[in-house]
């Protein structure tokens, strides 16, 4: 345990409000922030997980995690309706695209603004940590989300680095935590199960995927 890397806020900063997606992506980033004594708030906005089911499933698996070592949650409201208006005329761009840009940008904008309420100064998300996500497009909307309220940042750490990714994996197996199969929004599932479809694959079936080995069917919300 000593080995593992620890991390310290930038400076000036004492607490942050960490907006996490799901289990898997903020495991790693919650243990390290633990391991590095920083005082963190977990900020659960995430209104493009579609459809409610997957939302609840994703949503569940973060909140058990942080109530597991004790972290407090900002559990928001399932905000979908406002979502669909804000990607709208986008439904058919690809992945990392403007549209991406757009839900990134509405999430953190919801986390700055409660930030800016509730007396945190910094910001981030564990979205970067995500290989599937472009880290520069993650951090570009943070740092505008943030400049929105004076004094604010956007911590941009790199999640990533010094065995981040690997360790990301390694504690979702612990954990057992929900397998996500697409990226969440209902364009995502709609393109991913398009693709499996053209592969001769089965289409998702929503709530039976873990990371360990042995597969077994979530539970109903």
């Amino acid at each position: 345990m000593s080995d593992l890397p620890t991390i310290s806020l930038p400076e000036g900063h004492e607490r942050l409000l960490l907006h996490s997606c799901c289990a898997p992506c903020s495991g790693e980033v919650m243990e390290t922030m633990l391991r590095s004594q920083i005082d963190f708030t977990i900020y659960f906005y995430n209104p493009n997980i579609h459809p409610r089911r997957e939302y609840d499933l994703r949503k569940e698996e973060n909140n058990r995690f942080a109530q597991k070592h004790g972290i407090p949650v900002i559990d928001a409201d399932y905000d979908m309706e406002n979502w669909f208006e804000r990607v709208k005329g986008m439904e058919h761009e690809p992945e990392k695209g403007i549209r991406c840009t757009s839900c990134f940008d509405m999430r953190f904008e919801r986390t700055a603004l409660y930030a800016h309420e509730h007396g945190f100064d910094l910001i981030s998300s564990s979205l970067g940590i995500s290989r599937w996500k472009d880290f520069r497009q993650v951090t570009d909307s943070g740092v505008r989300a943030a400049g929105r309220y004076e004094g604010m940042a956007y911590w941009e750490y790199n999640w990533r680095k010094a065995g981040g990714a690997n360790r990301m994996i390694e504690i979702s197996k612990r954990e057992n935590f929900y397998q996500q199969e697409y990226c969440g929004c209902a364009y995502s599932l709609r393109d991913t199960n398009l693709y499996r479809i053209q592969q001769g694959r089965a289409p998702i079936t929503l709530g039976t995927m873990f990371y360990s080995e042995e597969q077994k069917p979530a539970t109903e919300s």
